[in-house]
């Protein structure tokens, strides 16, 4: 394969770029020659699922890739935060308070359609030309812009305190992370995304990709 997509179910523990890294040692190894390769759209490093890989040729197609709508299932702990909104920051105990379902499902309810979102600073948004999370992990201060985005539907799985799962179709540029923070600030108990699985992009399915032992990939 020279030009084209691949559909690849990324791990949890390795970032977006170490995946693209090591797709493109595996295809310029197998072609004799540097073969290009990119990524549609970051996944967090805690976060599994679908990434679209474009190679070659179609790279120059990356930001039409990257526009579509996704599909996640997450766990959002109640109770606590993170400061990265996720497993990986500084956890910190809110509340003890154990929310009925209504109370979840009203929650979910207000949450589906157009809203606004103040993206994580810990994030791959550029602020004045550098990473959010470079900036943040320096210490700088800095004003994150506010967004629109649009949730589809947000169908609750299970709730067995203190987690939620749910299943979110979102727009492009919607920050799951994000969002479960501020299910909790209304929940008024806290919260932080401890799991994000990314099963769809658009009509892409995580069941059609392949995972990364597939393409000989072991490290």
């Amino acid at each position: 394969m020279i030009d084209g997509i691949l559909l690849i179910d990324k791990p949890a523990e390795m970032t977006s770029f170490g995946v693209v890294a090591r797709v493109r040692r595996v295809l310029s190894e197998q072609q004799h020659k540097k073969v290009k390769v990119g990524h549609t759209g970051t996944l967090d490093p805690f976060a599994t699922g679908l990434m679209i890989i474009v190679v070659g040729k179609e790279c120059k197609n990356a930001e039409k890739y990257s526009k579509l709508d996704k599909v996640y299932e997450a766990t959002i702990r109640l109770g606590q935060t993170s400061t990265t909104g996720d497993p990986e920051g500084e956890i910190i105990h809110v509340s003890d308070s154990v929310p009925t379902r209504d109370d979840v499902q009203r929650v979910l309810d207000r949450f589906t359609g157009e809203i606004t979102q103040k993206p994580p600073i810990y994030s791959a948004i550029k602020i004045g030309g550098q990473r959010a999370y470079k900036l943040a992990r320096k210490g700088e201060e800095f004003v994150m812009p506010l967004r629109q985005v649009t949730i589809y539907s947000l169908e609750l799985i299970d709730y067995t305190y203190p987690e939620i799962k749910v299943r979110a179709h979102v727009s492009s540029g919607t920050y799951i992370r994000t969002l479960a923070e501020d299910i909790g600030a209304t929940l008024e108990t806290g919260a932080y995304c401890n799991q994000l699985r990314r099963i769809k992009v658009a009509g892409w399915s995580v069941n059609d990709a392949q995972q990364l032992v597939e393409l000989g990939i072991t490290d």
